[in-house]
C-alpha cells in the first residue's frame, strides 16, 4: 500500500469527521431550516485571528431582518462559540432572525479588556456586513449566559464608552446594541467580591479575568462592571437569574435591575425560582421569544416579571 494512498484516505477521513462537526451543531430538527457558516473571521487581535458563526434562515427573505448576537459563558476562560447554533436554532428557522455566535479570546489568552474589545469588535463587524447577510444593522440583540451574560449586559451599558472599544477591527462602526437578554451574569465585580473572597486566589475565573487579585485590581474591577456605565439611554434589558445560584449570587442581578431602573432604563427582572448557575423551560424560552420580538420585531407584546419555577433538571449547573 503506497504513501500517497494512506495520506489520502487520512484526509478523507479528516474530512469526513470536520464536516460530521459541523453537522453536529444544527440540531436535526432545524437541519432543513437553517444554514451555519462557521468560523468567520471578523477581526484580528495581533496575529490571533478572532472568529464568529452566522446562522441563517434557508429561506430568503425580502427584507433585512434583525440580528440576535449570542455571547457564551465559561468563567472567561472556558466554554466556545459552537453552543450559539443551539440557543438561536429556534429562533432563527422561524425565519425572523439572522443568528451570530460570538468566539472571543479565553483568559489563557489575554486578561481584561480583551473580551469586551473581541465582542465590540464582533458588533461592528456585523453592522458593516449587514447588507450581505440581509441584517437589519439598527435591531441587534445580544444574549449570553453566565460570563457571557457579564459581556451582554456591558455591551448594553457601555455603547458611548470609547475606551473599550478596542481595535480589533472595523474601526468606526458603531457597537451600539437594540436590547439585551442577560442569564445570570456578574455586574458588580466590587461587590461580588465582597460575598465571595475566594475570588482572590489565583485560580479564580475572576483571578484570570483582571489580571491578579480583586483587591489589588479594584479600578479594573470597576471598568470590567456593567453597572459603572449604566445612563439612560441604554436599550432594554432582560434580566434573569435564579435564586440559588451559587456561582454569581442573585443579588448581581438585583444590582443591575436596581440600576437600571434608577437610571430608567426598560428593564424587566425574572426569578428564576430554585434554579442554580444555569437554568432553561419553555416558559424561559418564551419570554426570551417575546422581549426579542417586541424589541427586535416590534410586535405588540407582554414580557412579564413574574417569576419562574425552575424544572428540576435546572437547578443542577
Amino acid at each position: 500500500m503506497s504513501r500517497s494512498f494512506i495520506l489520502s484516505v487520512v484526509a478523507i477521513a479528516a474530512l469526513i469527521s470536520c464536516r460530521s462537526v459541523l453537522a453536529q451543531r444544527v440540531p436535526p430538527a432545524l437541519a432543513d431550516k437553517i444554514a451555519v457558516e462557521t468560523d468567520v473571521e471578523y477581526g484580528k487581535a495581533g496575529e490571533r485571528s478572532l472568529k464568529l458563526d452566522v446562522i441563517r434562515p434557508k429561506q430568503e427573505s425580502p427584507e433585512p431582518r434583525p440580528c440576535i448576537v449570542w455571547i457564551h459563558g465559561g468563567g472567561w476562560q472556558n466554554g466556545n462559540k459552537s453552543s450559539g447554533t443551539q440557543r438561536l436554532g429556534a429562533l432563527v428557522s422561524s425565519g425572523d432572525y439572522v443568528g451570530v455566535s460570538v468566539g472571543y479570546r479565553l483568559t489563557d489568552v489575554a486578561s481584561w479588556p480583551a473580551q469586551i474589545h473581541d465582542c465590540k469588535a464582533a458588533i461592528r463587524w456585523v453592522r458593516a456586513n449587514a447588507k450581505k447577510y440581509n441584517i437589519n444593522p439598527d435591531k441587534m440583540g445580544v444574549w449570553g449566559s453566565s460570563a457571557g451574560g457579564h459581556l451582554v449586559s456591558l455591551l448594553g451599558t457601555s455603547g458611548d464608552v470609547a475606551e473599550l472599544e478596542g481595535e480589533n477591527g472595523t474601526p468606526g462602526v458603531s457597537s451600539r446594541v437594540t436590547c439585551v437578554v442577560d442569564f445570570c451574569g456578574p455586574s458588580d465585580f466590587l461587590a461580588f467580591g465582597k460575598s465571595n473572597p475566594r475570588l482572590n486566589d489565583p485560580g479564580s475565573p475572576v483571578f484570570k479575568l483582571l489580571g491578579g487579585p480583586l483587591a489589588d485590581k479594584q479600578d479594573a474591577a470597576s471598568r470590567a462592571s456593567p453597572v459603572t456605565y449604566v445612563t439612560k439611554d441604554d436599550p432594554p434589558f432582560l434580566i434573569m437569574h435564579g435564586t440559588q445560584d451559587n456561582t454569581v449570587h442573585i443579588s448581581q442581578a438585583e444590582r443591575l435591575t436596581a440600576k437600571t431602573k434608577e437610571a430608567g432604563v426598560n428593564v424587566t427582572f425574572v426569578k428564576i425560582d430554585g434554579g442554580g448557575h444555569g437554568f432553561g423551560g419553555e416558559e424561559v424560552n418564551a419570554r426570551v421569544k417575546a422581549f426579542l420580538e417586541k424589541h427586535l420585531l416590534g410586535k405588540d407584546v407582554t414580557v412579564s416579571g413574574e417569576s419562574i419555577k425552575a424544572p428540576p433538571m435546572a437547578e443542577k449547573k
